[in-house]
């Protein structure tokens, strides 16, 4: 209709198209009424022809004369075709999972790593899985290759080491939007192992292994400013008292005597050696 000279808000439009059926011709009909006819005339035999079934997981997809029927794809349970002009392609409707082959990868930072994945995947629309690409396993298999080179070819090697849950989303969100025209829901994207050539493996070990001993140092050197400060206090509250050394001197003592075949040195007491040099004086 046209809305252009109507003043009301509310307008309708009727949009007319042609099924499949009304445009199989004369011919085409002459056929479908022909076949039927041998349908009806060898109606005994012709009904294990005529009747499928397809399970509760499948969709059958009918051709008549090169033209899918109206009403969508049939199933799960009985259809009836027609035996000369009708044919049917099954489609599977669970989810299907497969492997990406190891890709090898140069990463945003030049480094070369090989990556591998999994997808999980179901046809949504059994109709555009079948008419709209020839293939629909093997296309999404290859966009997923494609898309995860795509992916981690922007991605730096720590990155792509830490943030896979975000990679595999991010393939996911692309893979599904790429696949929506074939009638196809990506479900599920996994990265399963990045392998990392030999030469960079121990590259990367040898730096954690600097790194630690570099922590190990500062930890060390750490204790021993902290036990420095500890001796320092130490010696201040020892030179307020002299006995408090002379106490040291006996905990020593304890120490060393706790060893077998130890020779022990006693120190003279300070105040002794104090009066002998007041003695010389």
């Amino acid at each position: 209709g046209d809305c252009a000279g109507n003043n009301d808000k509310s307008c309708v439009f009727f949009v007319f198209t042609d099924s499949p059926d009304t445009g199989l011709g004369i011919c085409g009909w002459i056929l479908v009424y022909f076949s039927f006819f041998l349908t009806i005339i060898t109606f005994p035999l012709s009904i294990w022809m005529c009747i499928k079934i397809v399970k509760e997981y499948e969709r059958a997809i009918i051709f008549r004369l090169g033209r899918i029927l109206q009403g969508g794809a049939k199933g799960p349970g009985l259809f009836f075709v027609l035996p000369c002009t009708d044919t049917f392609v099954k489609v599977d409707m669970r989810i299907i999972s497969f492997d990406i082959p190891p890709q090898e990868i140069l990463t945003k930072d030049s480094v070369t790593v090989c990556v591998d994945g999994v997808v999980y995947y179901r046809v949504q629309n059994a109709i555009l899985a079948v008419a709209n690409i020839t293939n629909a396993d093997s296309a999404t298999r290859l966009l997923a290759q494609t898309t995860l080179r795509n992916v981690l070819g922007t991605k730096n090697l720590a990155q792509i080491l830490s943030d896979r849950e975000e990679i595999a989303h991010n393939m996911q969100s692309t893979l599904d939007e790429a696949t929506d025209d074939w009638g196809i829901k990506v479900e599920r994207v996994e990265i399963k192992d990045v392998k990392l050539p030999v030469q960079l493996q121990r590259a990367m070990a040898a730096e954690a292994e600097a790194s630690r001993e570099a922590r190990a140092k500062v930890i060390a050197a750490e204790g021993e400013m902290n036990a420095s400060r500890a001796l320092k206090e130490a010696s201040i509250v020892i030179s307020e008292s002299p006995a408090a050394l002379q106490l040291r001197y006996l905990q020593t003592l304890t120490t060393i005597a706790a060893e077998k075949n130890s020779t022990i040195v006693f120190p003279l007491p300070i105040d002794m050696l104090q009066g002998m040099m007041r003695g010389k004086q």
